[in-house]
């Protein structure tokens, strides 16, 4: 689970930054022109594939062979995809004392470009299913809430290779680990910042050096059957036009059912640590669903039902197709 942050918290903490085509290539309007523009067309398939993948290398918890394999191969598909790899390996002391081995993984496209636009997902997995009535001590396959994310950074990578961006825009294509080894709700007196271990190390040490973006879109939980996504307040509040710019992207090319105008209260997650460390202003994607047990997240949320059984293909399209098109629009 991430860490409800409070509003005045927020304020006190971070800095003050200020439809579907079976074709390879979608003819769409630009959200602030009337001019239309070639987009390359999201494929949910290949989506689906590369969350199906990194579920086959088993739960993807930090110091096990699974999370290493599937490492190894999450470099192998940027790498094979073009992007100017940049992995930095460390350790995260965790909330339970273990000595996290972690990488976080960046893939740079068009890296000379001076506008950067970066993209960012978690690949860990949960090490317990701690709101799982059966076997709660035992780890989750985190098809959704990891690889789902993943997933579509990995097809907005494939189709940047086939369709290079041009002109003087980059994107950084960034996968954080150690995000979902936070501390359970009953495990003794709160410790802060046990969650979000990649992003916080990587925002204070940043790779490259100097690294430094004109906006972030993170996303978590993206890919299961109904999810929506509400517009996170911390987001909100530091990153206002990028959620403006991301949400009127998504209705335009007609995923409003995917992406209200509804908000919802601010979490803890990746952005919050890139926008108060890094200083780069950053919106998250991530389900929202305040009908769930936990008011916020699905039911699946760190429970064993976050499997392959959840996962959508007209979600991963939504979200992938309004990502990869703001990305490829932008100016």
């Amino acid at each position: 689970m991430k860490v409800l942050a409070l509003g005045l918290f927020l304020a006190a903490a971070l800095p003050a930054c200020d439809k579907k085509t079976n074709s390879d290539t979608a003819t769409v309007e630009q959200p602030a022109a009337a001019e239309t523009v070639n987009v390359s067309a999201f494929n949910a398939d290949s989506a689906y594939q590369f969350v199906a993948r990194q579920v086959s290398f088993g739960p993807r918890v930090p110091n096990t062979p699974a999370h290493r394999a599937c490492g190894d191969y999450l470099i192998g598909k940027l790498e094979g995809y073009g992007g100017t790899l940049q992995v930095q390996s460390f350790t995260a002391k965790a909330y339970d004392g273990t000595t996290l081995d972690l990488r976080n993984i960046m893939a740079q496209f068009n890296p000379q470009a001076s506008k950067r636009i970066l993209l960012a997902a978690h690949w860990d997995t949960r090490h317990v299913a701690d709101k799982d009535p059966q076997n709660p001590t035992t780890p989750i396959d985190g098809a959704n809430d990891g690889a789902s994310g993943v997933a579509v950074l990995l097809e907005i990578a494939r189709q940047l290779q086939a369709n290079p961006l041009k002109g003087d825009v980059g994107v950084d294509i960034m996968l954080f680990d150690g995000e979902d080894y936070g501390q359970p709700d009953n495990a003794g007196d709160y410790i802060p910042d046990t969650w979000c271990l990649g992003s916080q190390y990587w925002a204070k040490n940043l790779l490259p050096k100097g690294y430094t973006a004109n906006y972030g879109i993170l996303l978590d939980m993206v890919g299961a059957k109904g999810a929506r996504f509400a517009r996170e307040e911390t987001s909100r509040v530091y990153a206002g036009d990028v959620v403006e710019k991301v949400w009127k992207t998504a209705h335009q090319l007609g995923y409003s059912d995917y992406f209200p105008f509804q908000d919802s209260p601010g979490i803890t997650d990746d952005h919050t640590y890139v926008i108060q460390h890094a200083n780069i202003r950053m919106a998250d994607i991530v389900a929202y669903d305040p009908s769930s047990p936990d008011g916020f997240f699905g039911p699946y949320h760190h429970r064993h039902t976050d499997n392959m059984d959840i996962i959508d293909r007209n979600t991963l399209k939504a979200v992938g197709q309004t990502v990869l098109h703001v990305v490829m629009t932008e100016q």
